[in-house]
């Protein structure tokens, strides 16, 4: 176990435990969303794309990040673990854990605004009917892509709030496939929506 200050003893227990239990309820809440969505409307709102397609891949890899994810933060509020991490002893103290854990909530809350902005033309992945409206207006019109990058904000927060080998892999994972998802699914949009979403692209960043 590391040397710790007043306040890292303090800290330390407390984003230890809000991990395990921010990661299990963002499981459930992503899972019984899409279970209820798909209940009430009919079809799945999370789309794979076709096998061995890059999209198919990347979902692939997010997922299994996302179990591995879980798994740590869960296992070690019970054992002691961090050794097996690469811990970055220099960066694990409380502030910076706190950020973390602030920068997670933050992300979280805007994730979930966005996607009720959209409300039922959300999807997970690229939709195969592409019947959805074009949303060029609010958080839309200052970022193609304003979920993306939410989540590439909960990625860093998680890098801060367990900052070691391990979360640092699952950050430039999670960007890279994010930044690669972002071009498939603009790829998809701009054949569906053709002029009008061109002038929007021209119009908009992709990030900001």
């Amino acid at each position: 176990m590391l040397a710790l200050n007043t306040f890292d003893t303090f800290a330390e227990p407390l984003v230890r435990y809000f991990l395990g239990i921010f990661f299990l309820m963002i499981g459930l809440q992503f899972t019984c969303r899409s279970l209820g969505l798909s209940a009430r409307m009919g079809f799945s709102f999370i789309n794979y794309g076709k096998k061995a397609s890059a999209g198919w891949w990347h979902r692939h890899i997010f997922n299994v990040f996302r179990t591995l994810i879980l798994a740590v933060v869960v296992l070690r509020i019970f054992v002691d673990i961090d050794p097996w991490l690469g811990v970055f002893s220099s960066l694990y103290h409380g502030p910076v854990l706190i950020t973390g854990m602030v920068l997670l909530l933050l992300s979280f809350s805007l994730v979930n605004y966005l996607q009720a902005y959209m409300h039922e033309d959300w999807r997970s992945g690229v939709d195969p009917g592409q019947d959805r409206h074009l949303i060029t207006g609010g958080p839309y019109s200052r970022s193609r892509n304003p979920v993306f990058m939410t989540v590439m904000l909960g990625q860093l927060g998680f890098f801060l709030a367990l900052p070691s080998v391990f979360s640092l892999v699952c950050l430039i994972a999670g960007v890279t496939v994010l930044m690669r998802q972002a071009r498939i699914e603009e790829k998809a949009l701009s054949h569906v929506f053709g002029d009008a979403y061109e002038a929007y692209r021209r119009r908009v960043s992709r990030w900001l």
